[in-house]
């Protein structure tokens, strides 16, 4: 028979979080063009009750199962139960714990989620330049409430380079742009405002800065609002009287390293939550 374009889906089974079993399916399927095959990850399944649920679902659904259980109980039954079932199925990390084991002699710990809590900062890390690459330039307002730090501030004065730094010192951060003349979304309003702070620049470096990027674009109108100086000034002066407005406190990043900028940003975020 041929299968070809033929859709199943892939169970990823974990103790843990599912990453690396679901890291392993991506890359596999990589290797495929234009395979139509889901992932579904089901993580924390912590006893046996949990796991048949899912291994009976995947028996339904003809789905490849992929499982990481490092408690060795539940390994067991998964293995039997993947042949009672009759299962494509793969035991991610069972082989090495048993070879590893082996040569030094110990007992495994069969503890699941141990390397993250190992390299928790260093996921925590990751999860913070992902929320911030996620949440760049206004996109996704509902996922603002979960930021750790909102950035508020007119085209180009440099939100995103200033976000992405803080959020690879391990801070969630989202920016939200402020436009002359149109009022910013609802959601940031409905925001913790201790978490909210503003960005301003000077008139001058500010359409520098926006010179810079119509060179980069190829753009050649050098007579556009974007960066025509009075409108510049303009717009600077209507985004710091929003912000006056709504209480958000102001950093001036005008001619300063952006370790700098950081720093006062985050020194105001640890003084405004203690208030």
């Amino acid at each position: 028979m041929n299968l070809k374009g033929h859709s199943f889906p892939v169970y990823v089974i974990s103790g843990g979080v599912g990453a690396t079993g679901e890291q392993l399916a991506r890359t596999v399927l990589a290797q495929f063009h234009d395979s139509r095959v889901a992932i579904e990850v089901y993580p924390k399944i912590l006893s046996w009750p949990e796991a048949e649920k899912v291994f009976r679902k995947a028996a339904r659904s003809g789905a490849i199962v992929i499982h990481s259980f490092v408690d060795p109980e539940l390994r067991s039954r998964a293995i039997s139960m993947s042949a009672e079932l009759n299962l494509s199925a793969i035991d991610l990390v069972g082989p090495l714990i048993d070879a590893v084991g082996t040569r030094l002699g110990q007992e495994p710990l069969g503890t699941p989620g141990l390397y993250r809590q190992l390299y928790k900062s260093y996921f925590d890390r990751v999860a913070a330049m992902d929320y911030t690459l996620a949440h760049d330039d206004g996109k996704r307002p509902g996922g603002w409430k979960e930021a750790e730090i909102v950035l508020a501030g007119t085209s180009r004065v440099g939100k995103t380079p200033l976000s992405l730094y803080l959020s690879v010192l391990g801070w969630r951060v989202a920016n939200v742009p402020l436009v002359a003349g149109i009022e910013p979304p609802p959601e940031l309003y409905r925001l913790d405002m201790r978490r909210v702070i503003g960005l301003t620049i000077s008139p001058g470096e500010l359409v520098e800065h926006r010179q810079h990027r119509q060179r980069r674009l190829g753009l050649t109108d050098r007579n556009s609002d974007y960066v025509d100086p009075v409108r510049v000034f303009e717009e600077i002066e209507a985004a710091e009287r929003l912000l006056k407005h709504h209480g958000i406190p102001v950093v001036d990043v005008s001619g300063k390293p952006i370790e700098t900028s950081a720093d006062e940003v985050i020194h105001l975020i640890h003084r405004k939550i203690k208030e």
